[in-house]
């Protein structure tokens, strides 16, 4: 698969993270891109590209940035909390759900097509887990928006290169590569994903030809990176 040539201006909440740092480094490398402007709590250091904008924002507070969408044709979506055991119910609702709905309608109002989301496997409005529930009501919201093209990203375990959580996540990093096998048929999409190649997925997706709304699993990021 090819990338488009046309040119797309972006922008970017929750860049700083994992999947958002090697989203936004895989976007820097294309050198094709007229704007790219991230929003977060703060800035992002060592950033000298010209086409990069980057604005200090509340992300729980839309009128800190909904003037800073007009222009732009995509949107990518990584803001998440890392670890949801650790907050309650109601501050997960806030960050994971609210905000990124209050994001995405003000990307809507603002003229964007296609919005991109950092999600999650087996997310479902209908699911017992609570916080596959939430991330099911939020792409079910978000469905109903009516973007041009709207791409969901279903990770399982994200691979990181370092451990970012303690204990829990470093047994974690070194036993799920090793589980691979075992994830064969409709259970591939339980695989690990190493984070460079989610980013990269994530960042060239914007440029390829799809659906109106596209779910992507580990399959698909394989292929959309271009990575063996």
């Amino acid at each position: 698969m090819s990338l488009e040539s046309k040119q797309t201006a972006i922008v970017m909440l929750g860049a700083s993270g994992a999947v958002g740092t090697e989203t936004l480094q895989a976007l820097l490398q294309l050198k094709s891109i007229p704007q790219l402007t991230i929003l977060g709590r703060s800035p992002i250091p060592n950033i000298s590209d010209t086409a990069v904008q980057q604005h200090k924002i509340n992300i729980l507070d839309v009128s800190s940035y909904q003037n800073f969408l007009k222009g732009h044709t995509a949107a990518i979506c990584t803001l998440g909390v890392g670890e949801p055991s650790k907050i309650s119910k109601e501050e997960f609702i806030k960050i994971d759900k609210t905000a990124v709905l209050d994001f995405a309608v003000a990307c809507k109002n603002a003229g964007v097509s296609h919005f991109e989301l950092l999600s999650s496997v087996d997310i479902s409005p209908t699911s017992k887990s609570f916080y596959l529930r939430v991330k099911g009501e939020l792409v079910a919201a978000l469905k109903a928006l009516n973007f041009e093209r709207l791409s969901i990203f279903q990770p399982s375990m994200i691979l990181t290169p370092t451990n970012r959580y303690g204990i829990a996540q470093a047994v974690t990093l070194k036993v799920w590569p090793l589980l691979k096998p075992l994830f064969m048929g409709r259970f591939r999409k339980y695989r690990g994903i190493p984070v460079q190649v989610l980013g990269q997925a994530m960042a060239r997706n914007i440029f390829k030809k799809s659906t109106s709304f596209e779910l992507l699993q580990w399959d698909e990021f394989y292929t959309i990176s271009e990575k063996e």
